[in-house]
């Protein structure tokens, strides 16, 4: 079935609002009449690659995707596990991903909860792969999110993201100021500039494994506020572990302190001026482990940031974007972290930091 034919099976999507609401941001790029304009259009339209992506999947995958699949961990059996496993991992086969969830949409049509599920998998696709934020906001809004933020909290947060990445900073806030409070929502208050309630919010809701802290340390250090940074990195390296087994998480959530400390320190000997022409290569701690990055720089200027070696699982688009906004900012200092990849993300920023210091 045609994309267009697809989209004739889905509910109306009720994106057209009676009264435009102007922004007041300096980055609004339109009125919310606008935003949902430029959502519809692009939601309704296949994306350039679409047609030319073949739908390759294994034969023996089961397409009925049960909510509780039978069975042990099997990723050429179950749809969940084999996105997880095969698709998520190797970005060469993200659209292959994004062309499955379209072919079972049109399988499960008539099955609402099947249905529910393939759109909020293939907005987080658009958003966490693809980077297509129209598509992803669009397929996020026919699941109904925006009109229940708090019933999809979590995806709320990632839809407001989108509107923000689209130019619409005010719609963004507004969406986010009906979504119940939480880390994820204060990680991306940090990310568009609202530092103070960033870190209000972040504190609001300490834990035992340090997220709070490395939430608020991660909106000062967006900010360029690294002394105020540094006192949360240290807050989270205050929380002692077990001395028998202790968390995992929390085992890694002291070593990304480490590594964000260590960097800041970095920051303040970094001189790109006074690096040498060369190839520069250094790591730095990831969700799995060491993230490898080599940095050429040539005339004064960073001329390639690639990452050489990790074992990163879920690093979505980290890898390729992270390097890119290095790039274009030429220097380490106020990149933003990738969504839901932002360990790896950070890690590439702090490996970034201590291989040209080590000149």
């Amino acid at each position: 079935m045609k994309y267009i034919a697809l989209l004739l099976l889905l509910p109306v999507l009720l994106i057209n609002t009676a009264a435009a609401q102007t922004g007041g941001a300096a980055k609004q790029a339109g009125t919310k009449a606008d935003l949902d304009q430029l959502i519809n259009k692009l939601g309704k339209a296949p994306p350039d690659w679409f047609q030319a992506t073949k739908l390759n999947y294994p034969q023996s995958l089961d397409l009925n995707w049960p909510e509780k699949p039978e069975g042990g961990w099997n990723n050429q059996k179950n749809v969940g596990q084999f996105i997880w496993d095969v698709i998520n991992p190797n970005p060469g086969r993200w659209r292959e991903g994004v062309k499955l969830m379209h072919h079972l949409l049109t399988m499960h049509q008539k099955d609402p909860v099947k249905r529910e599920k393939i759109m909020l998998t293939m907005a987080h696709m658009y958003h966490n792969l693809i980077e297509d934020y129209g598509r992803s906001a669009f397929w996020y809004r026919a699941v109904g999110v925006e009109k229940d933020p708090g019933e999809y909290s979590s995806s709320a947060v990632v839809l407001a993201e989108c509107y923000w990445r689209l130019g619409y900073i005010t719609e963004a806030k507004a969406l986010l100021a009906k979504v119940p409070e939480g880390l994820r929502h204060a990680k991306l208050l940090g990310d568009m500039g609202d530092t103070d309630r960033s870190i209000k919010m972040a504190l609001a809701n300490q834990d035992e494994q340090g997220y709070s802290f490395l939430t608020a340390g991660d909106a000062c250090r967006q900010a360029g506020r690294y002394p105020e940074a540094l006192q949360h990195y240290q807050q989270v390296l205050a929380i002692k572990l077990p001395a028998q087994n202790p968390p995992g998480r929390m085992v890694q959530n002291h070593k990304r302190a480490n590594a964000n400390i260590e960097a800041i320190k970095s920051f303040e000997l970094f001189d790109l001026k006074q690096v040498a022409d060369g190839k520069y290569t250094a790591a730095s701690q990831g969700y799995e482990g060491p993230v490898e990055v080599a940095v050429t720089v040539a005339k004064g200027r960073i001329q390639s940031v690639n990452v050489t070696n990790h074992r990163e699982k879920q690093f979505y688009s980290a890898i390729s974007d992270t390097p890119t906004k290095i790039i274009a900012k030429q220097h380490v200092k106020g990149v933003d972290t990738t969504t839901n990849a932002t360990i790896t993300s950070e890690a590439i920023v702090n490996a970034t930091a201590k291989a040209l210091v080590k000149k």
